[in-house]
């Protein structure tokens, strides 16, 4: 019997319902700007860590669906419509930047089982990935496009260099944040009801 057949309506209708709130908030957070790259990429006050326990709380199938439309609503919310790309780039950019590496945070949930060190572990693979993500577009589809050289042109010829120092200057502090996030969340007392996994 799956998963879902197992849940009651009104479980049915939280997790919904708890899944919006935690979306809703997600992209609230996500204009919580600390800092921003010139092309894409910003460092966020936790906008990841809501779909993240979404994960945690769910399990990794409904946190992939969660982070699934987060990713959506980060193509709204991104300025890549403006930049004057080719059909192709655009959509090459929209896929890779945006729907595989935001849609990756719903694995967050994977090691939920081992309680706080497996939800903190859960999220740094996650981040990690979505900056494997971001790092392969990088090379991938930006290393021809001068224009988008962000410290100078000695970077360019560099795609490798490039995309690690730059999907890194903000992967980093993104990634620390979000586990220091995490963290909190776990050693307060009001939320041991949410932060523990649905099995």
């Amino acid at each position: 019997m799956s998963e879902k057949k197992k849940l009651t309506r009104k479980q049915q209708v939280m997790r919904i319902s708890v899944t919006a709130v935690m979306l809703a908030l997600a992209f609230a957070l996500s204009y919580v700007v600390l800092w921003e790259m010139p092309f894409g990429g910003s460092v966020t006050l936790f906008s990841m860590l809501p779909i993240m326990f979404v994960s945690i709380k769910y399990g990794v199938g409904w946190g992939l669906g969660a982070a699934f439309c987060f990713s959506w609503l980060q193509i709204l919310q991104s300025k890549v419509f403006g930049w004057g790309l080719t059909p192709t780039m655009l959509i090459c950019s929209i896929l890779l930047d945006y729907v595989v590496a935001f849609t990756i945070i719903g694995i967050s949930g994977i090691f939920r089982k081992h309680g706080p060190s497996g939800a903190i572990f859960g999220c740094i693979t996650a981040c990690f990935l979505r900056f494997l993500t971001h790092f392969i577009s990088g090379v991938v589809l930006w290393a021809n496009y001068e224009e988008f050289v962000a410290f100078g042109t000695t970077w360019v010829g560099r795609p490798w260099l490039y995309s690690l120092v730059y999907n890194g200057w903000f992967m980093l502090p993104e990634t620390a944040i979000t586990v220091v996030g995490v963290m909190l969340v776990f050693m307060l007392p009001q939320l041991k009801k949410f932060t523990q996994p649905e099995l």
